[in-house]
């Protein structure tokens, strides 16, 4: 059935929302992939943070304008389905490159984030950047160690000597 203006409209208004607080795009041919495997897809996408839409490549174009991923709009070709990154910029790479391990027709053709378009073998590194949580983590790692070291090296000289201590008792 085909769209009439207003549902166009709203399709592109909507997809055009969700890509101005996107972090990142992942778009990927779907072509033979069964209904199943699509709404697992789907599935797995609303669970980790991902907003996951196929759209006519036209209305995608109009949706991209002003965006950050205006840079996607020559590759907008075939049957595809676009993966918005929400909560972190690796979501949506590692959503599609985990489904992808097990259904050989989910193909990367596109990636993007920042405003940059990246080669679709760029999506195994955008899958590693850590999330949010992990990145504050990481930091706090690297904060804390030289105080933790201070505190090990303090807490050394007082331990030396009471082995020193012991060692002349154990001699004496």
């Amino acid at each position: 059935m085909p769209l009439n203006l207003e549902d166009k409209k709203s399709i592109v208004a909507e997809v055009s929302a969700i890509a101005a607080e996107a972090h990142s795009v992942v778009a990927a041919e779907y072509h033979g992939l069964t209904v199943d495997e699509m709404t697992a897809l789907r599935a797995s996408a609303r669970n980790s943070g991902v907003y996951l839409r196929v759209i006519k490549n036209t209305l995608a174009r109009r949706a991209f304008e002003g965006t950050d991923f205006e840079c996607m709009n020559s590759g907008l070709v075939g049957p595809l389905v676009l993966a918005f990154s929400q909560e972190d910029p690796g979501s949506a790479a590692r959503l599609v490159k985990d489904f992808a391990k097990d259904h050989d027709a989910l193909v990367t053709k596109m990636v993007s984030i920042g405003g940059e378009m990246l080669a679709p073998t760029e999506l195994n590194r955008l899958a590693k950047m850590p999330t949010k949580d992990q990145a504050i983590s990481i930091l706090m790692s690297v904060m804390m160690a030289p105080t933790e070291k201070l505190a090990r090296t303090l807490k050394e000289v007082p331990g030396k000597l009471v082995r020193t201590m012991a060692a002349v008792k154990d001699a004496k």
